[in-house]
């Protein structure tokens, strides 16, 4: 249902339809915030990321390319990858302006409850997985550390990390599909 009404609102903002642009932020921007909001911790660094990916997204809408994912799943890498460059120029600056918040608003919460929601198939499919495989995943896809961070988390080697991320990730890819 989503990729249905997400693609033709895509494919509107790549031929620079900005109604269609509007309506395609309008229906993932809440998810979009909710992924990056995890990883940062910060309202206003998320929705500084959540606009750099939309703006990303109005000037590359036309390379989006089905084959490798749904638009909402393009658009959170775009926005994922954004918040992760945030936080290691955090690290490098070594700031302390940006610590997390002590408790997240209400409207924090319900981006958080509502993007969990909205993906029923991906909490059973990742219950599916092997415990390390889902714990690997979890902790860098929706805690945003590093591979070496999974490592020194985990304790376990790099290699063994990138085989449970990438068989974790093939297997929750056949379980979407399906």
């Amino acid at each position: 249902m989503e990729q249905e009404t997400l693609f033709p609102l895509l494919c509107g903002t790549a031929q620079g339809c900005r109604e269609d642009f509007a309506e395609l932020y309008k229906a993932a921007s809440p998810q979009v915030f909710a992924v990056v909001l995890k990883l940062l911790r910060h309202r206003e660094l998320a929705e500084e990321a959540t606009q750099d990916a939309f703006i990303k997204v109005w000037h590359n809408a036309a390379s989006y390319q089905m084959a490798r994912g749904t638009v909402l799943t393009w658009i959170i890498s775009i926005a994922r990858y954004r918040a992760l460059d945030m936080l290691r120029y955090q690290r490098i600056r070594k700031t302390d302006d940006t610590e997390p918040d002590s408790m997240a608003s209400d409207d924090d919460n319900h981006f958080e409850l509502e993007a969990k929601l909205s993906h029923p198939k991906l909490e059973g499919c990742l219950d599916e997985l092997d415990t390390q495989q889902r714990q690997a995943i979890h902790l860098a896809y929706f805690n945003g550390l590093s591979h070496l961070e999974v490592v020194e988390h985990l304790s376990s080697p790099l290699g063994t990390i990138k085989s449970w991320i990438r068989r974790g990730l093939v297997s929750l890819q056949r379980c979407l599909s399906l």
